[in-house]
């Protein structure tokens, strides 16, 4: 797996419910009783009504490559980090979001790729997720 230096990401009350989750290899989303609309985890209210009726749901984890970006990787003290691909990934539930594609062969990156969501856990960090091709 390629290695990306990720900065330890701590709970608060709000996203405790989606780290617990993640934990057990589940990803939450957030759900508006309201509208049916889903969003991403980071949303306090609903982006068709403004309710603030969102519930944590479980995602199916899956979804499609809409677009990604390449960091190359960089050569200190002679040794090179390999390139880091940034994806984002439409869910199947309709929010997108912005992922980390650990061991994606570039190659084999396109628009419309299936994508499913698993989930790292950088030292003294939550766990995160990431998306993998296929």
């Amino acid at each position: 797996m390629t290695t990306m230096a990720l900065a330890p990401v701590v709970r608060d009350d709000f996203s405790a419910p989606f780290f617990e989750a993640a934990a057990e290899g589940r990803l939450l989303l957030r759900w508006s009783p309201s509208s049916g609309e889903w969003s991403e985890p980071a949303a306090r209210f609903c982006s068709v009504t403004q309710s603030d009726d969102l519930e944590w749901r479980a995602s199916s984890g899956h979804g499609t490559l809409v677009s990604w970006t390449i960091k190359p990787g960089r050569t200190r003290d002679g040794v090179t980090t390999p390139d880091v691909v940034i994806g984002v990934v439409e869910l199947a539930e309709g929010p997108w979001l912005s992922l980390w594609l650990p061991e994606a062969d570039q190659d084999r990156l396109a628009v419309g790729a299936a994508v499913a969501v698993s989930f790292v856990q950088p030292e003294g960090s939550e766990h995160l997720p990431v998306a993998h091709l296929g």
